[in-house]
């Protein structure tokens, strides 16, 4: 069993909005797993919507940089936000995604190789290390992602934060819909899908949604739970899936419906192809 702390209570509150003294309960009766005392709380019928993040795991920031070819996101951790915020890391992460950008290099691994482009007779790693002795504080690559152009995707980049979570939304079809892509990247920032639509969540997860709606219906008649369990599988996808969501600047809305008026409007086939949101520590 896993001792039960005081970060771990506040954590869970934060996750669920549930008192303090409830999520102490739930996570004693989990033993202290965390998702099992959400489940807890879920099956009680204390919580509904649950954040998927709990606290930040590691500091940094996150970064983008595009060119007329590809699109490129790193993740660069520090072991403070006070470093950060240092005007040379934040120049040392802007040049890895312009060297992750233009290199199209698959890997972290394989971007560390690649000559520093403002100073050749250095490897970016080398210039990791560079950076690492000025700023006083452990740096490391955590991931990175580039993401091809083509004429027949729109792709919109968005910063939150100040650089701790970056969105990407793809759209597929056609190019020239950056405008309206980079306000689904700005949807996706604030509102936190888990999923593109309902075919994509897992099976177990699914089971595990029903489960917990059932667990809530104890003592309805048997001829009515099927029915219920359906509406709360149909609202599970609509709060998880980003295709199903309201959009936050038209709750009339859903993501897919503003894409389709787009579409519509430009008289070109038009759909959202995947999407990106990372979070520094994620």
């Amino acid at each position: 069993m896993k001792k039960v702390t005081a970060e771990m209570v506040k954590e869970l509150r934060e996750r669920t909005g549930v008192s303090m003294g409830k999520c102490k309960e739930a996570l004693d009766q989990s033993q202290g797993d965390m998702e099992q005392a959400i489940d807890f709380l879920r099956k009680a019928g204390m919580a509904s919507a649950v954040k998927k993040e709990g606290r930040e795991a590691l500091e940094g920031l996150v970064g983008f940089a595009e060119s007329d070819k590809a699109v490129a996101i790193v993740e660069v951790n520090s072991e403070t936000d006070f470093v950060a915020q240092n005007e040379k890391f934040k120049e040392f992460l802007k040049d890895l995604c312009i060297e992750a950008c233009e290199m199209k290099s698959a890997t972290v691994e394989e971007l560390l190789l690649v000559k520093y482009r403002k100073d050749p007779s250095i490897t970016i790693d080398q210039y990791r290390a560079l950076t690492i002795q000025s700023l006083g504080e452990n740096i490391q690559v955590k991931r990175m992602l580039v993401i091809p152009k083509s004429e027949k995707t729109s792709i919109g980049l968005y910063s939150h934060m100040g650089g701790k979570i970056v969105t990407a939304a793809i759209l597929e079809g056609s190019s020239g819909h950056e405008s309206v892509a980079r306000e689904v990247a700005m949807h996706i920032a604030a509102e936190s899908p888990e999923y593109l639509c309902a075919s994509d969540v897992p099976a177990e997860i699914k089971e595990r949604e029903i489960e917990i709606a059932k667990a809530q219906l104890q003592g309805k008649p048997a001829n009515m739970i099927e029915k219920i369990v359906e509406g709360k599988l149909n609202a599970f996808y609509d709060q998880v899936c980003l295709a199903r969501q309201k959009f936050i600047k038209d709750n009339d809305l859903t993501v897919a419906a503003v894409v389709e008026a787009e579409a519509k409007r430009s008289g070109k086939s038009l759909s959202i192809q995947r999407f990106v949101r990372w979070r520094v520590g994620g």
